[in-house]
């Protein structure tokens, strides 16, 4: 059980995406602590009205946090080398590879470690009502959290590595050599043949070795056998990571 009179103490983290509202409640005193609390939305609501509805409906959601870390789940970012950032050019950077949306804020985060910067859209009302329920909260996109997470795992072994975060309706692919990322993309698909084609497509493209190189799979699985049957004829290595769900959630705890 979560002791919410301590609340001072923990970290909350705020997951928003089409498939739906995903919460971690940490306490680090207690490492294996991650509480997590899925929220399906109402897709014929905006992003705000389905956020306040929630707020309504959630507890937990009014108490006071250390740190609030909130994280957009969608294909809307860009990645910029650190060294051709300039926060100023952001919105110019990121409408020049994404259509512009009315309502909408650009936010940037930087990865030193990793020499590049995400820029970023939000809805610019749910930004606003965030902001307004928590003032100091820290607002990623996935992306950040994942790249941190999966540039580590990359070091391990000589292999190069394509990491793959699966959702209901996309799938976003981060690849590295050594902690040293080579793509990172978001592909629009609902059908595991999709998923299977674009895959290759881009294992292909960056000419990974289907014996020694790997393949690592995260976030929801419905039709885990039947994508790891058919990979595995194409792909030597195929791995589930472990946990299969909310890798970013975790990862995002390490987050500057």
């Amino acid at each position: 059980m979560i002791d919410f009179t301590k609340s001072q103490q923990y970290t909350l983290s705020i997951r928003l995406s089409t498939d739906g509202f995903s919460f971690s409640i940490y306490n680090p005193i207690h490492d294996n602590s991650l509480s997590t609390i899925e929220k399906e939305t109402d897709t014929s609501l905006s992003l705000t009205a389905n956020l306040k509805a929630t707020f309504r409906e959630s507890d937990f959601l009014n108490h006071s946090y250390k740190r609030v870390n909130i994280m957009m789940a969608d294909k809307r970012f860009t990645i910029v080398p650190l060294e051709l950032f300039e926060e100023e050019q952001a919105e110019l950077l990121f409408y020049h590879n994404h259509q512009k949306r009315e309502n909408e804020t650009v936010i940037c985060n930087i990865l030193k470690k990793n020499n590049v910067a995400i820029i970023f859209g939000m809805d610019k009302s749910a930004h606003t009502f965030l902001s307004e329920q928590y003032p100091e909260a820290h607002f990623y996109s996935q992306s950040t959290p994942l790249i941190d997470y999966f540039s580590v795992k990359s070091r391990l072994g000589n292999s190069k590595k394509m990491y793959v975060s699966i959702h209901r309706e996309a799938i976003d692919i981060y690849c590295f050599e050594r902690g040293h990322l080579l793509l990172a993309n978001s592909f629009e698909c609902t059908h595991t043949e999709d998923r299977i084609y674009y895959l290759l497509y881009v294992w292909k493209q960056l000419e990974f070795n289907q014996e020694r190189d790997e393949l690592h799979l995260t976030g929801t699985l419905p039709d885990k056998e039947t994508l790891m049957n058919e990979l595995k004829k194409f792909i030597l290595q195929v791995f589930i990571m472990n946990p299969a769900t909310n890798i970013d959630m975790q990862a995002l705890l390490t987050c500057e």
